[in-house]
């Protein structure tokens, strides 16, 4: 059986959430699946780096989708044309895109609607695509698969999707390796992290000042670690931040390498994922991996990801996010205690449970 992918988010050097869901994923399939062929379906020049095994026939569409009309042409001619060429049997697309003009079944993965409940946190014209075109995608799809009950839950109500059109398959967590990097990045100072792209559904402004109650609340100097692009930087954020006392201890260091960025978590006091909205959140379980206390929110997917292992917050309100920083900072057996159950709440979680739910999917379809 001949299985295309849509690969366009495996980007050398610019792997993010999806597209790292995407290449983990494949690279189990493909090579626990030799049986079966894969056309890898690029939208410019590919790395080797993502061929996995033998059995990959790596694929170059047009033209490259890096706005909504080349997404609309991409996917819309570029992706059945190699479809029909390559003679696929089923269209596998691990970031939810579809092709409407495609005549063969396919499988979606819906990671969230995160755009359909806060509009505001896309610009105007992709949120135009999206409002179009998700719903239909949605439709059009033979099976879903999504990351969380949350997110499942979604689908089917928003959508009136059939509960047994959509299966559940969980991110999984990567082995980390904790190392002391507090010199190189705070000056030796312990810190809280924010970690993931500065964007307005990931609440940095109100972080900031939680960040600030905190500091006002004890007397320990701890700094505030900043790990992310800051493309989505908002007005709101700035002022936030230039505006706050304790600027001088609020570090951005940009995107990181993943190398760094697995020392960088390890070497918080905790991490700080008060999210507005999330389908799942790979970062909690990383973090709880490195034997790093989290503190998280109490909506959307998180509680499901973090079980009990995790500090919750009220991620509106400022006060509630300062008290958690300032519990785990000051409460060590708490600090403990949640080191040690987010040990056994990682145990759930791999990438090789994840492809082969993946896989399974695939199969009902097949």
């Amino acid at each position: 059986m001949r299985i295309a992918v849509n690969t366009r988010l495996l980007l050398p050097g610019k792997i993010e959430g999806l597209g790292r869901f995407a290449g983990e994923s494949l690279k189990h399939i493909t090579r626990s699946h030799p049986e079966h062929e894969f056309i890898f379906i690029f939208d410019r020049k590919y790395s080797d780096e993502f061929l996995y095994s033998g059995n990959i026939i790596p694929v170059i569409a047009s033209p490259q989708a890096r706005h909504p009309a080349l997404w609309y042409l991409f996917f819309e001619w570029g992706v059945p044309y190699v479809l029909k060429k390559y003679k696929a049997d089923i269209f596998l697309s691990p970031d939810g895109w579809l092709s409407l003009r495609a005549d063969l079944p396919s499988l979606a993965v819906i990671h969230d609607l995160n755009f359909f409940h806060e509009p505001s946190w896309v610009n105007p014209i992709p949120r135009a695509y999206y409002s179009y075109f998700f719903p239909r995608f949605i439709q059009k799809a033979d099976r879903i698969v999504t990351v969380s009950e949350f997110s499942k839950s979604d689908i089917e109500s928003r959508f009136d999707i059939p509960s047994s059109k959509i299966d559940v398959v969980y991110n999984p967590v990567d082995d980390l390796t904790k190392q002391e990097v507090r010199v190189k990045y705070t000056g030796g100072s312990p810190y809280f992290l924010f970690l993931g792209l500065v964007h307005p559904r990931k609440n940095l402004t109100r972080i900031i000042q939680g960040y600030e109650w905190f500091r006002r609340s004890s007397d320990d100097a701890v700094r505030l670690l900043v790990a992310g692009s800051t493309k989505y930087w908002t007005e709101d954020t700035k002022k936030a931040y230039e505006r706050s006392e304790f600027r001088n201890d609020i570090i951005f260091t940009g995107r990181l390498p993943e190398l760094d960025l697995n020392r960088v978590i390890a070497s918080s006091i905790s991490l700080i994922y008060a999210s507005l909205f999330e389908g799942f959140g790979i970062p909690i379980l990383e973090a709880m991996q490195c034997g790093v206390p989290v503190i998280t929110s109490n909506t959307t997917s998180m509680p499901e990801v973090g079980g009990d292992a995790a500090c919750y917050v009220d991620p509106y309100s400022v006060q509630s996010i300062g008290k958690a920083m300032l519990r785990i900072n000051s409460e060590s057996a708490y600090r403990d205690e949640l080191i040690i159950k987010g040990k056994g709440q990682c145990i759930k979680f791999s990438w090789e449970n994840t492809a082969k739910g993946l896989w399974s999917s695939l199969e009902k379809i097949m």
